[in-house]
Order: C-alpha cells, then sequence, then structure tokens
C-alpha cells in the first residue's frame, strides 16, 4: 500500500494517478507487483498492489545481489523493447525540459558550485544539449532505478515505483543508477555499467545522458526541499558527487 494526502505535498497525487496508470497496463511478464486498485477520498489518494515477500538490496551492495540485479535488469530492458504499452512522454522530452540543470545555472549566473563546475558550465550546458537526442529510444525505462526501488525476493527481482516511465534507449537506466551503486559501495560507475554490455550506446551518448543527469543532481540539490520530502536535496546531492566524477575522469577535461 502506498497513500498520499495533497496536503502533505500538492504534485504527489497526479503521480500516484499516474504510476497506477503505467503499472496497470505492464504485462504480466514484467516483474513489477501487480496493480490492484486505487481510491481517492477527502484529498487522499492510496494505491494497492501485490504483497512481495522480499527485502531490499543489502547496503552496501553485494556482489550476488549486483549480480542478480543486472541480470534482471537486462531481461527487463529486452522485454520492454520495444514498449509493450502506449505512452506520450519519452526520455527525449524530460532532458530537454527539466533534466538540464546546466542550462538553467548558466542563464541564472550561478555561484554556488565547485570550481570545476563553474569552469566549465558553459562547456556542461553544450555537452547536456545533446542528451535529449542520444536517450532517444523504443524501450520502455522505468526511469528511476536505485536499490529503494528494487525488492529481492529469493532468486527473483521486482521493480518498484513506475510514475516517471518513459520511452527511450535502454542504456539511459542503467546510467541513471549508476552513481546510487557506487555511493552505497557497490563497483565504480564505469565497472557498474561495463556489466551490460553490450550498451548498443556510443561513448559520446553516454556521455550526453551522463552530464544532463550530473546536472540535475547537482543543480537540483542546491533548491529547497519539495513539501514533504525533507531529505531529497542531500540524497541528490551525494549522487552528483558522484556523477560529477564519473563525468570528469569520462570527458577529460581539465
Amino acid at each position: 500500500m502506498k497513500a498520499v494526502s495533497e496536503t502533505a505535498n500538492p504534485d504527489t497525487p497526479s503521480i500516484h494517478r499516474r504510476e497506477a496508470t503505467i503499472v496497470a497496463a505492464l504485462p504480466a511478464f514484467i516483474p513489477a507487483p501487480r496493480f490492484l486498485w486505487s481510491h481517492e477520498e477527502y484529498g487522499w489518494i492510496a494505491l494497492c498492489f501485490e504483497d512481495i515477500e522480499g527485502r531490499q538490496p543489502f547496503i552496501p551492495w553485494t556482489e550476488p545481489d549486483l549480480s542478480l540485479v543486472i541480470g534482471a535488469l537486462r531481461e527487463m530492458a529486452a522485454d520492454l523493447t520495444p514498449s509493450p504499452i502506449k505512452t506520450v512522454q519519452a526520455a527525449s522530452a524530460a532532458f530537454n525540459s527539466h533534466i538540464n540543470g546546466w542550462n538553467r545555472a548558466l542563464k541564472r549566473g550561478e555561484t554556488r558550485l565547485d570550481p570545476w563546475c563553474l569552469e566549465h558550465l558553459a562547456m556542461l550546458a553544450e555537452l547536456e544539449a545533446q542528451a535529449p537526442r542520444a536517450s532517444v529510444g523504443d524501450t520502455l525505462l522505468h526511469f528511476d532505478i536505485r536499490a529503494d526501488n528494487l525488492i529481492i525476493a529469493g532468486d527473483r527481482v521486482y521493480v518498484v515505483d513506475w510514475p516517471w516511465a518513459r520511452l527511450g534507449a535502454a542504456f539511459v537506466d542503467w546510467v541513471g543508477m549508476a552513481p546510487s551503486v557506487a555511493m552505497q559501495g557497490g563497483p565504480e560507475p564505469d565497472a557498474f555499467l561495463g556489466r551490460f554490455e553490450p550498451l548498443g550506446a556510443s561513448r559520446e551518448a553516454v556521455d550526453a545522458v551522463l552530464c544532463s543527469l550530473a546536472g540535475y543532481f547537482v543543480v537540483g540539490a542546491l533548491e529547497p526541499p519539495p513539501p514533504g520530502l525533507p531529505t531529497v536535496r542531500a540524497f541528490q546531492a551525494a549522487q552528483g558527487d558522484v556523477a560529477i566524477a564519473w563525468l570528469r575522469r569520462r570527458v577529460g577535461w581539465s
């Protein structure tokens, strides 16, 4: 069960409605808890899903959990290509509209970034602008895969929390997950990403998507927390630190 009040966070009810629509449309073979019902009353919305007897991955990550999750995510991406459900939203639209923190920082003359980001801000915004094109694909992406959105039940992995699902290139989900894995004791991002070979993406495409996601984390972490979500900015900042270090290694800008 999950429920939220519009007074706690006015944006969350619409997010819950979208998740209900998406999960209800997922084919039964996709490893997600089945959607059972929803109910709205007095400004509250509640969603009910199939109960899964399992646990989240161990933190710090262990090799058995990591191997199991990587195998499951590769299989899920294959099963979701092409997307089995219709969605009007694409990853490219998200990168174009709001996962573009470097562009926003450049336009407003942001000064709170670290010295490397400030020095290369125009270059970061330029690389970020390539992410919409780089992310185009026909896979149904989860678009928010992290340890806390996974359930391990024996030898099976379930993926939960689907409101952000979008159409795009499969590698986008894996690039997006890599900073959180490293942050939580797993392998460095390039080593993690290498286990998904073949990615079916060029180095330039990966760099563009990574750059855009890094900006989303780093610049977003500077904003006040959303209503009812006091810890989200610290979590974004921690992922941003890993993403920036990864991006610096890949692009080689001094």
